[in-house]
């Protein structure tokens, strides 16, 4: 192919501009300011989703922009009038009831463009890119609120384990298993697509934070997990983590996971409104009430289930083992 010189000194056919303008998705308009008439090529009229067949005026177009961006749009429109150099301005329009797209209206302004009375410029159909911003700040602030709630509850945490431990190397790991409970739960909650919030499955839940006193007993499956298929929601699934944590905390000290041949079953119904969960221990130590005042894991335990969860809490001391029932909304469940 022969060099045509410096690209300054190329001048372009009209079937390349054409191609190119029909390559990049651009729409073609002229506003005509004396008669109000709007003329678009045939991209635009698609874009818009408007009929060619009647003349059309920028009222016309205007009542297709959405009423939160229409007077903004109407206002940019006529100041360009008087605009020497480039412009640009991205709004939203209803191309049916319940469609909306984003577009871009660009153009160059000039002195030939005042005297004539005429303003040409394109439309771009940005929707894509305005779509993929949202997504974008509705993640960064996703993100920005759980952190927030994150630090809330450490710093709550971190109170109620330096009341309750007697030494700092016991507050450490007991702080840091609460924490890490935590962790586990929040690596299960993801954000579901088009805004439907977070969900993570019950037994999903359970299953994974039990995991770990599952490894410590002579025989594995000596945990047996058997609840309803249900989703959780990323805040009670934070509450349900040190609910989980407690009870299996305090079984490994003094109840069935304390004793090889232990077993915990966690079994779970469905009610009106409600999801039972048993919590049942067999074949560790003799278990007795404890003789004193609560103590904070069981305090944080009741606040917990009794506040976040909006249920109830009650157990059930027998010789074979603790049995333990949990009584959570559902409407509490699912945020």
């Amino acid at each position: 192919m022969k060099s045509q010189g410096p690209t300054s000194q190329y001048e372009w056919t009209p079937a390349e501009l054409r191609n190119a303008i029909k390559a990049a998705g651009v729409a073609l308009w002229t506003w005509n300011v004396d008669d109000d008439t709007f003329i678009m090529d045939a991209k635009a009229y698609e874009l818009w989703n408007v009929s060619s067949d009647r003349a059309l005026t920028f009222e016309d177009l205007s009542a297709k922009i959405h009423p939160a961006d229409r007077d903004r749009v109407r206002a940019a429109f006529v100041a360009t009038r008087a605009v020497n150099g480039p412009y640009e301005i991205d709004f939203r329009i209803l191309t049916d009831a319940s469609n909306v797209r984003w577009v871009s209206a660009r153009g160059e302004g000039s002195a030939g463009d005042v005297v004539a009375r005429r303003t040409t410029g394109i439309f771009l159909d940005v929707t894509g890119r305005k779509q993929a911003e949202e997504g974008h700040e509705l993640l960064a602030g996703e993100m920005s609120h759980r952190v927030k709630n994150l630090l809330a509850l450490a710093s709550g945490l971190t109170a109620i384990t330096a009341r309750a431990a007697g030494t700092k190397e016991e507050m450490v790991q007991q702080l840091t298993q609460r924490l890490t409970a935590l962790g586990r739960a929040h690596d299960l909650v993801r954000p579901l697509p088009g805004g439907q919030g977070s969900a993570a499955l019950l037994g999903d839940l359970f299953a994974v934070l039990l995991a770990p006193y599952d490894a410590t007993g002579a025989f594995a499956g000596r945990i047996r997990v058997a609840v309803p298929r249900m989703g959780v929601g990323e805040k009670s699934a934070t509450s349900l983590a040190l609910v989980i944590h407690e009870l299996a905390t305090n079984s490994l000290k003094y109840g069935a996971l304390s004793d090889e041949a232990g077993t915990l079953d966690v079994s779970g119904t469905t009610l009106e409104g409600e999801v039972e969960i048993v919590w049942t221990e067999q074949g560790g130590p003799e278990v007795q009430p404890p003789q004193v005042a609560e103590g904070y894991g069981s305090k944080l335990l009741h606040r917990t289930v009794t506040g976040h969860l909006g249920g109830a809490i009650a157990y059930d001391w027998t010789k074979s083992g603790v049995l333990v029932t949990l009584r959570i909304k559902d409407e509490c469940l699912s945020v």
